[in-house]
């Protein structure tokens, strides 16, 4: 059927609805019958797939082709091929484990998907009901407001105003305005999608007014179903660490190349025998250099503690939507914040009122909103509108009777520009309108005053009074709204505000509390002590704002607070120089909140802002990081930020920053500790192969990074924050992986652990030989494998902490204990099983030996803790 060129009734018969919905037992039938309400995803890779494009990375392919020439060798010489099946073994282990490692990021990012999944006011059972956007079904009666996003295709059946914009399927940038008419065609085939103005599709959003609809068409069945191949083939992005870091793989990569180039020629040539078994034992210590160099986990790791942090962060109530903000959130110096429901509590009540009628000014504040009220009690709706719905309650006039006696026949929805909201209602032989809003704003539509059941004509001296009495409310903290009537003796012949508000009647002021959040007040304090500086951003009156930040600590007098219209007056170039006199802006337009963003940026400053409202879309994606309300906020404002809360706590705010920076600083320990591993492993390699023995073979190496680099690289992921963390200043969003020293750890650290390596090899030499001369020897090599082994676990410890003591660390990371444990007992089982030794080439040790090799694994501590003092020290 085409719905837009048929009436309402013919509309419901063919989708067997109504105007009240349907039930959850037909809705339930439905979506069984026709699959959710959701398009195409891509094609996901097999896990076969996967796990051969594990194999077929450079390293992991030089490896397989080391083991085919070694397997080749070893059967034309009649020799034990236990080195092929050791190598094959671990790049196995290797390639499962990089496939695991890859379900569980995908999987953390799906549940993460799942947590921010859109819903829609939806009439389920003749009530209005919340409900995931993928579960609506053909036949749903939908309610839209401004600022959704249009959750399918749908044929409109009620317009107030409403105004959709359809960009992303007609690239018409201007928003269309919705009727219910039924369309007709006048000699043309079609009726074009742009011109189906009574209909509603997916893809789309609410700009402006309300209305409802009836679902036409789900999931692949919409016209952005049609489209859905490019959205469905979308490659997740990487964030600019992972670039950063996938940009380094590639430098170390080719400088190993290079290295095992000039290592394979020198050799050779320092043998001067090019014989099959010179060329490939030459060809293995390249290859073990390579096996060394090459941090193999490091993207993997990282990836996976990004996700592993992203989901701590959705447990706290902020549910990150790209990647990039995670990284973006320990850099925050700025963070603006809405006060409403994000400093405040968001639970208006009415506690003062002001005017001659209290029972018409309830009665005005609840008919012009559109929060409800069922039969038993229950108010649902925006909080500010809930609250002047439970005042009329109140008093005894309840909404649901008002609504029967005084129908809405029409309205001016509101708008933050005008700071109002008009609704037009029968009532007997006439048509009564009420009129809300801002009181500064409502004033000055109005001509007469409400005084002893009279309108009489608004003077100066009158005006006055009411503005005093506006502050004197505002200076409680309370938020204030005024109300006006206005009477027509026949329908309005527009509902256009130009139309409407105008020569309007005084009723009178109601004065509301929204409480602070109690937990708000520490997390202001913790912001400042990051070096983070909190920014109020409020439509409210300036007392109003001025009362709520002095309690909370943003500021500490009047002075530091700031007026829409007072920044109107203040030209780029002085509020640039001056921004950071101001932490509270009060009365304030959407196109503010992107100027107050953007003159922050201009300092060098990293800024967060907040957002609920449609409007509040530009700032939001103006910001570094835009953050979405999830229980206030709009479709467009959640598409648009980069985070969302759940909770729409400015806490969770400032516990996200926590979380970010925790999550910068494990990634940065996992680096440090993976590149100070693998260097030592390139050092000592390198060295050995200099001086003419082996050290270590690729087999050796491969185990190692396997057991003593990768799990410990993950737990150490799993680190919670430092004490100190929220009292270091933001890190700076330019600085390299390689900054604040990092880059001088890994290169100390990497020698000192090639150095006790290399220490017990020499070791295990003399007590096996006697001597000190330069050679092979097999006491030495296990030596060496079991100190390089557990050094590098030891170290990890050592990375717990960039500069503070790990003896003054709260031992709370179980993960790293227990890949100590796991670690040596596996190393242990290696070079003390007769089975696995013999496969390895290992030599059994005494108890002597393995002592001196632990001890000197173990020397690594001391050493880094000693340096770490001399930098305290030094700072």
């Amino acid at each position: 059927m085409k719905f837009y060129l048929e009436d309402t009734e013919k509309v419901f018969r063919h989708l067997n609805s109504s105007e009240e919905g349907l039930s959850g037992a037909q809705a339930q039938k439905r979506l069984q019958a026709n699959g959710k309400n959701k398009l195409a995803e891509g094609k996901k890779e097999s896990v076969v797939k996967r796990f051969f494009q594990q194999l077929l990375e450079p390293m992991t392919v030089i490896l397989i082709v080391a083991a085919v020439i070694s397997a080749i060798t070893s059967a034309y010489a009649n020799e034990s091929s236990a080195d092929v099946f050791i190598i094959m073994f671990v790049v196995l282990i290797n390639a499962i484990l990089g496939v695991y490692q890859e379900s569980k990021a995908e999987k953390a990012i799906e549940a993460l998907q799942e947590m921010a999944a859109a819903t829609t006011k939806v009439l389920r059972d003749g009530s209005v009901a919340d409900i995931r956007s993928e579960d609506l079904v053909a036949g749903d009666v939908v309610i839209l407001e401004a600022g959704n996003a249009v959750p399918a295709d749908c044929r409109i059946i009620e317009s107030a105003s409403m105004k959709i914009e359809e960009a992303a399927l007609t690239g018409e940038s201007v928003p269309v305005n919705k009727f219910v008419d039924t369309l007709y065609l006048n000699n043309e085939k079609e009726v074009p999608l742009g011109d189906r103005k009574n209909m509603a599709y997916m893809g789309s959003t609410v700009v402006y007014g309300r209305g409802r609809a009836v679902v036409a068409a789900t999931g692949m069945d919409t016209e952005m179903g049609k489209i859905a191949d490019a959205l469905a083939n979308a490659k997740q992005g990487e964030t600019p660490l992972q670039i950063k870091l996938n940009q380094l793989s590639k430098v170390l990569t080719y400088l190993v190349v290079g290295i095992c180039i000039f290592i394979f020629a020198f050799s050779l040539l320092k043998e001067g025998n090019f014989s099959g078994e010179v060329v490939l034992n030459t060809f293995m210590v390249a290859v073990s250099l390579a096996v060394a160099a090459i941090p193999e986990g490091l993207a993997t790791v990282v990836t996976i503690v990004l996700s592993i942090g992203v989901t701590n962060m959705s447990r706290r109530n902020a549910i990150i939507r790209k990647l990039t903000a995670v990284e973006t959130l320990g850099c925050a110096q700025i963070i603006c914040s809405d006060k409403t429901g994000t400093l405040t509590q968001n639970k208006m009540t009415v506690v003062e009122h002001y005017g001659d009628d209290e029972r018409l000014l309830a009665t005005a504040m609840a008919l012009c909103s559109d929060s409800e009220l069922n039969e038993e009690g229950e108010v649902k709706g925006e909080p500010t509108e809930n609250a002047l719905v439970n005042y009329a309650n109140s008093l005894s006039l309840k909404k649901y009777e008002l609504k029967v006696k005084t129908p809405r026949i029409g309205e001016a929805p509101f708008d933050s520009m005008r700071k109002m909201m008009s609704t037009v209602h029968a009532v007997e032989n006439e048509f009564i309108q009420y009129t809300k809003g801002a009181p500064d704003e409502i004033l000055k539509k109005c001509t007469h005053i409400l005084q002893n059941g009279k309108a009489v004509p608004l003077t100066k001296e009158l005006r006055s009074d009411v503005l005093a009495e506006n502050k004197k409310m505002a200076d409680k903290a309370l938020r204030v709204l005024g109300a006006a009537y206005k009477t027509h003796p026949q329908a309005p012949a527009s509902f256009e505000p130009e139309f409407l508000e105008k020569e309007l009647t005084f009723i009178g002021l109601v004065g509301m509390i929204d409480p602070i959040r109690p937990e708000v007040v520490d997390a202001i304090k913790e912001c400042k002590e990051a070096g983070i500086r909190p920014v109020m951003i409020t439509g409210d009156h300036k007392d109003t704002a001025v009362a709520i930040a002095t309690q909370l600590g943003i500021i500490t007098d009047a002075s530091q607070a700031l007026t829409g219209m007072q920044l109107d007056d203040i030209g780029d170039e002085e509020f640039n120089r001056d921004i950071e006199k101001y932490a509270v802006y009060a009365r304030v337009q959407p196109e503010h909140k992107v100027r107050i963003v953007n003159a922050w940026k201009k300092k060098g400053m990293v800024t967060a802002m907040t957002g609920d409202g449609v409007n509040d879309a530009p700032s939001i994606k103006s910001a570094d990081i835009g953050i979405g309300m999830g229980i206030t906020g709009t479709d467009v404002t959640k598409n648009v930020a980069d985070m969302v809360l759940a909770d729409d706590n400015f806490a969770t705010i400032v516990s996200a920053v926590e979380e970010g920076r925790i999550i910068y600083d494990n990634i940065r320990k996992s680096i440090q500790f993976l590149l100070s591993s693998n260097l030592s492993e390139v050092i000592s390699v390198f060295v050995a192969t200099i001086l003419g023995f082996t050290i270590l073979k690729p087999v050796h190496l491969l185990w190692i990074n396997l057991i003593t680099d990768c799990f410990p690289a993950l737990a150490l992921g799993m680190e919670h924050g430092e004490k100190d963390l929220m009292s270091r200043k933001p890190r700076d969003p330019k600085a390299g992986i390689f900054s604040d020293s990092l880059g001088w750890d890994v290169l100390y650290q990497g020698i000192m652990v090639s150095c006790v390596t290399l220490a017990a090899y020499f070791i295990g030499h003399f007590m096996e030989n006697g001597r000190w001369e330069i050679m092979n020897s097999p006491d030495g090599v296990t030596m060496a494998f079991l100190t390089m082994s557990m050094a590098e676990i030891f170290h990890s410890f050592n990375m717990r902490s960039q500069r503070g003591s790990i003896l003054t660390i709260p031992y709370q990371n179980p993960f790293l204990i227990w890949a100590m444990i796991g670690s040596l007992l596996l190393t242990t089982a290696v070079i003390s099983i007769p089975a696995l030794s013999i496969a390895f080439g290992f030599e059994e040790i005494s108890i002597v030996e393995y002592s001196v090799a632990l001890a000197l694994a173990f020397s690594v501590i001391p050493i880094v803790e000693i340096v770490k003092l001399f930098k305290r020290k030094l700072s």
